[in-house]
């Protein structure tokens, strides 16, 4: 779909070993010599200097597995200390990391395309990037599937990212040369970014608030981040404009634009204001309005083409499930 106009809007609508049978090509039988600058290591040290395209971490879970042999011993620990002269072989298979930068098709909501860029509606559920536990099936897979060159670039053109649960818009270099603009845009804060947010309890006071609260790893549950005091931890500063939108007796439809873009930066700034995101259990939520996932949308987006230098914004419809619940707490949302 490829659109000139200024306003675009889209419709609705750990390192682990893989459990699978791999094919003799995707395996290498590899020997194995301990030299004498390894005498007494670990097993697995050794291995790590022997094999370093693969972590110390796969490398043990090979040799648990028995994938590793030293021809002196029938069973090999990843603590066995070895010595020079052992000979064995290690069978190597495949990581899940190393199958993750491969093309797959996948249906593509894609408001904008020119031969610079792209702008995408990504849907709740979807990964943007590999990482443990998703290493397939994500925006970047998918990217890579659309246009052959992306490989060529870092990340596939990706240049900012959405929570797997947050829906909404992203933009997505195809040159080099557009994805350094488009970082140093989102630096200088030239790109502009808003949400739409379903936040528990009915909003109290003025209708707009400035956050301005540092965010850094939460030091009592490293799966999460916090507010958190910078001269104690380590943390950057984050600042978010809420705008309530409309109140109801259950919670409140919000308007968030960021400032900065830090890691789960609204859901962050919502929880300590007393707000927390519908659904979003990490970070104080809870299920309602028969939603499963956190109610943040990210539903407008705004900057300047890096080669037309033509202003352009672009608007995402509010989804089913977040339209859905909306109506149901007796809120509505005009995207105009």
């Amino acid at each position: 779909m490829k659109n000139s106009g200024l306003i675009i809007s889209s419709g609705h609508d750990n390192e682990d070993l893989e459990d699978r049978s791999d094919t003799e090509s995707e395996l290498e039988l590899r020997p194995l010599f301990i030299g004498s600058h390894l005498h007494g290591l670990r097993f697995d040290q050794a291995l790590v200097e022997l094999v370093p395209e693969f972590s110390r971490s796969y490398l043990q879970q090979l040799i648990q597995r028995g994938a590793v042999t030293l021809d002196r011993l029938s069973a090999c620990k990843a603590s066995t200390r070895v010595r020079a002269g052992d000979c064995g072989s290690i069978e190597l298979r495949p990581t899940p990391q190393s199958q993750a930068f491969k093309a797959e098709a996948m249906a593509l909501d894609i408001v904008y395309e020119d031969e610079h860029l792209l702008i995408i509606n990504k849907p709740a559920g979807l990964v943007v990037h590999p990482a443990p536990g998703n290493w397939s099936g994500t925006l970047l897979n998918g990217l890579l599937a659309f246009d052959a060159k992306a490989v060529n670039m870092p990340r596939a053109g990706i240049v900012h990212r959405l929570d797997k649960d947050t829906s909404g818009l992203m933009v997505v270099a195809r040159t080099r040369q557009v994805m350094d603009a488009l970082i140093r845009a989102i630096a200088a804060r030239d790109v502009g970014r808003q949400y739409l947010a379903l936040a528990h309890h009915r909003w109290v006071g003025s209708d707009s608030r400035r956050v301005d609260l540092p965010i850094g790893r939460d030091p009592r549950n490293r799966l999460r981040m916090a507010v958190v005091d910078l001269a104690k931890n380590a943390g950057k500063e984050a600042c978010t404009d809420i705008e309530l939108l409309q109140n109801g007796d259950q919670g409140c439809l919000v308007r968030c634009t960021l400032h900065t873009g830090r890691t789960h930066q609204i859901r962050v700034h919502m929880a300590a204001i007393g707000h927390p995101l519908v659904a979003d259990e990490l970070y104080g939520g809870a299920a309602a309005a028969d939603l499963q996932r956190q109610a943040l949308h990210a539903f407008r987006l705004a900057l300047v083409h890096p080669v037309t230098q033509q202003a352009m914004v672009f608007r995402a419809e509010l989804p089913h499930d977040l339209s859905l619940a909306l109506s149901l707490w007796g809120l509505s949302y005009n995207c105009a």
